[in-house]
């Protein structure tokens, strides 16, 4: 992760991605972007076509990401399940990030699970970042205790 840029490069991926909710794939694709940024695990952007009809809802509030600009949230619905504020997206990106325009990242700690090539990814620490970890990402990385000065 210390070798991944500043500020962050976005980089088509063809991994086949899921995100499962109340025991439901929610989202599927093979055609999604990792957004790559020092000291982070990669955070996955699935097209919104990804998502089963009715598992994407908006959700209230706002945030701002000095790369990407203002982020909107979505709540995921499956199986009986609500995930609030479980998603965030672009709508209108700030330049260099337009290809992320619409698409959903989600928070692998706030579903049942999430899959990278079949393989459940463990959730970035500190419910702020959004970062999916694998068996090929090596830390340490920023969200846990102590590291909001990285």
């Amino acid at each position: 992760m210390w070798d991944y840029p500043r500020p962050p490069r976005v980089v088509a991926c063809t991994a086949e991605l899921a995100v499962v909710l109340g025991g439901e794939v929610v989202a599927r694709t093979s055609s999604s972007w990792r957004v790559l940024e020092t000291s982070h695990p990669p955070t996955y952007y699935l097209p919104r076509s990804a998502f089963v009809a009715g598992s994407v809802r908006d959700a209230p509030g706002a945030s701002w990401c000095e790369w990407k600009g203002q982020a909107a949230y979505v709540d995921l619905v499956g199986g009986g399940k609500v995930a609030l504020r479980a998603g965030w997206t672009y709508p209108d990106p700030a330049p260099g990030y337009e290809v992320l325009a619409g698409a959903i990242a989600v928070m692998p700690g706030a579903v049942d699970r999430c899959t990278v090539d079949g393989e459940v990814v463990q959730p970035q620490e500190g419910g702020f970042y959004g970062g999916w970890i694998t068996s090929d990402v090596v830390g340490p990385f920023k969200g846990g205790p102590g590291t909001q000065g990285w």
